[in-house]
């Protein structure tokens, strides 16, 4: 406990109750087969949800400014982080085909086939488990970047940041010209093929420990600007976008706002001069050491809340906050109890 990042810590407990944000929200916009539900609760969803965002990017910085460069050998480092994540992963996904058995009407063959499933794609419909996989592809180029990040320079770092918030931009690009730079269907890897996507987060959560961060006035600037532009985007399309893809044109994981407002938060929570010597940072540092339980198994206690509350509270601004408090509050004391069984590092991570 003394050797923790508190800064970090404060930032892993904010993107775990985001995810659960953002899932909660998913209730409400989301129609049948991906259409978009129109209307005031959308809008504020807009509003309250855009922050949301940048929960993944968060937790890819993070595993920036701790994993690289790599330390030890790749065989170690390896072993160390798929030990840590493949087995809780395995495990949850068996549960969530026993809970498809109970909640969809599925069969224990459906399980079984959803359990054998796992090596080639999520195992159970559940959509939050795609994290997982980005997370191995990440851990994977660990051993390929360190080298080059321990002996690059500053300016070298800058230039692919650089190179990595251009593409950025190509969400936005594709409106008006729908392939760039070698796109085709016979082409799958395109000019900035090589540096976009979440390793771009990584990299700049290594830098940021390393070169330190944005002064405060400039993080809540960039912040403030990114969540501007992402909330304007998605609330403009509600009345014209006919399909969920449509609709979160801004809400994409690796687009330039979404890149700002991550980038602003993470350096605005490193201006936090508390350090947790009390009560209430005992009890953080233990959520953010729990998070990885808590994203996996959250799904279950989601939509039990949800059953509970939205025939009651129809409007946004109480039934969604309502249910990812309930969630967060309920899964943290769920996962807590769990740890104390013997070897429970092996399923909940």
């Amino acid at each position: 406990m003394k050797n923790r990042n508190f800064t970090l810590d404060l930032l892993r407990v904010m993107a775990c109750y985001l995810v659960i944000h953002q899932h909660a929200s998913e209730f409400f916009y989301i129609g049948e087969n991906g259409t978009v539900v129109t209307g005031d609760n959308t809008f504020r969803i807009g509003i309250m949800t855009s922050i949301a965002r940048i929960s993944v990017p968060l937790f890819v910085m993070i595993s920036g400014y701790l994993l690289l460069p790599m330390k030890t050998t790749t065989h170690d480092f390896l072993k160390k982080r798929f030990t840590r994540i493949l087995y809780p992963f395995i495990t949850w996904c068996a549960l969530y085909a026993i809970y498809y058995v109970f909640t969809k009407d599925e069969t224990w063959l459906q399980a079984l086939t959803h359990i054998i499933n796992i090596p080639v794609n999520f195992g159970v419909e559940v959509g939050h488990l795609w994290y997982i996989y980005m997370l191995i592809g990440l851990y994977l180029l660990v051993p390929i970047l360190s080298p080059w990040l321990n002996s690059c320079s500053k300016r070298e770092i800058q230039g692919y940041l650089l190179l990595w918030g251009a593409t950025t931009l190509i969400p936005y690009i594709h409106i008006v010209f729908p392939q760039i730079l070698g796109e085709c269907f016979w082409n799958p890897t395109p000019a900035f093929y090589y540096f976009n996507g979440f390793v771009g987060y990584m990299i700049l959560g290594y830098y940021i420990k390393r070169y330190g961060s944005l002064g405060l006035v400039t993080s809540l600037a960039i912040a403030v600007s990114g969540y501007a532009v992402t909330a304007y985007i998605f609330c403009s399309r509600i009345n014209t976008a006919s399909i969920i893809p449509e609709l979160e044109l801004s809400w994409g994981f690796c687009t330039a706002n979404i890149a700002l407002l991550a980038w602003g938060t993470f350096s605005l929570f490193t201006h936090i001069r508390w350090k947790g010597n009390n009560i209430a940072g005992k009890i953080i540092s233990d959520i953010s050491q729990k998070s990885y339980g808590m994203y996996l198994a959250h799904i279950m206690l989601l939509n039990l809340y949800y059953e509970i509350f939205s025939p009651y509270f129809e409007n946004t601004l109480i039934s969604v906050p309502l249910i990812s408090i309930c969630t967060f509050i309920s899964v943290y004391l769920t996962i807590k109890v769990l740890s104390y069984i013997p070897s429970s590092k092996y399923w909940l991570g």
